[in-house]
């Protein structure tokens, strides 16, 4: 049997459904989280369940950022691929508590870089990045490419991606081992992050509650759905780069939706229509975002399938039957 893949934050959003896809391909796999309480400890341990029932599967609650143990599960495994999706996510929380995301995000994937560089015989280290790394706006008609990541990003969350991005590229560099970067653009859909804004308002408007909409409604977002986003984070991983190459991708829809379309495709699906109360931006935020995918489907043939229009009321329907 081949080594397992370990795939951190395993009881998150993205993190499950990877590991429920290399899962279903034959793939052993092994999870490793935190499950800390930056949202619903419930939603995280239920996600958890869905992966410990399946064979070849085994969970290890640990921070990442302890790299002695961290190391130690790598030597004892003998894993040879890692999918890195562990982190402090949200730009907005990052303003109100900043040193989580020096422990989670730098020391995490520092403690990450050592075990791979270390570990022998070691293939792949794909990692998460985000969008929020590029700061705002693209050209006109153009989506964000990967060499135009911003010097100056506007969140601490931002800034501490880009600096993952250059531990990698350091570590690829000192040490020779494969990397590859996924910058993720909006990613939403079943099991998703209740921080996220079509999962809050989702909430609020079923409870007839008013929601804030940030930026007066004139925001934009690359929004894709989860199984496109897993097909890209798979294909990425099955295609590693050249020894010593820490390589950068954009991982997103490639196709800008509106806040206030999104709105009015999650009012259709829920079959009410939202109070809405509007707000400016928030310190951190940016107008628009989305990516040029041209990178990654040259390479993989990567392709989302799942527009917002279909994506979002399957989020509806998982939503009914989580919360009831």
């Amino acid at each position: 049997m081949s080594a397992p893949i370990i795939v951190t934050g395993a009881a998150g959003f993205i993190g499950m459904h990877v590991a429920e896809r290399l899962l279903d391909r034959g793939e052993a796999v092994v999870g490793v989280d935190v499950f800390n309480n930056y949202y619903d400890p419930a939603l995280k341990a239920a996600r958890a369940a869905r992966l410990e029932g399946r064979d070849r599967f085994r969970m290890v609650r640990m921070d990442v950022a302890q790299a002695e143990a961290f190391a130690d599960l790598m030597s004892e495994t003998g894993a040879r691929r890692v999918v890195h999706l562990a982190a402090q996510a949200g730009v907005r929380y990052s303003i109100e508590n900043p040193f989580a995301y020096e422990r989670s995000n730098l020391a995490g994937h520092l403690s990450v870089l050592e075990a791979c560089r270390r570990q022998p015989g070691f293939q792949h280290l794909v990692y998460a990045s985000s969008s929020s790394v590029y700061g705002d706006r693209p050209g006109e008609g153009e989506g964000f490419k990967e060499s135009d990541a911003a010097a100056e990003p506007v969140s601490l969350y931002a800034a501490t991606k880009r600096a993952c991005e250059l531990m990698s590229f350091a570590y690829a560099r000192l040490y020779g081992f494969p990397q590859t970067g996924l910058r993720f653009f909006t990613v939403y859909g079943p099991w998703g992050r209740p921080d996220m804004a079509y999962f809050t308002f989702t909430q609020k408007i079923l409870a007839g509650e008013p929601i804030e909409v940030y930026g007066q409604g004139q925001m934009a977002r690359d929004f894709t759905y989860i199984d496109d986003i897993v097909d890209g984070v798979v294909g990425a991983l099955d295609h590693p780069p050249e020894a010593g190459v820490n390589r950068v991708l954009n991982i997103g829809d490639s196709r800008p939706v509106g806040l206030m379309d999104m709105i009015a495709t999650l009012e259709k699906a829920l079959g009410r229509t939202a109070q809405k109360v509007f707000r400016p931006m928030q310190p951190g935020d940016v107008t628009t975002t989305y990516a040029d995918i041209s990178q990654l489907q040259a390479l993989t043939g990567y392709q989302p399938k799942i527009a917002l229009e279909e994506g979002l009321p399957r989020f509806v329907d998982w939503h009914r039957g989580f919360y009831g």
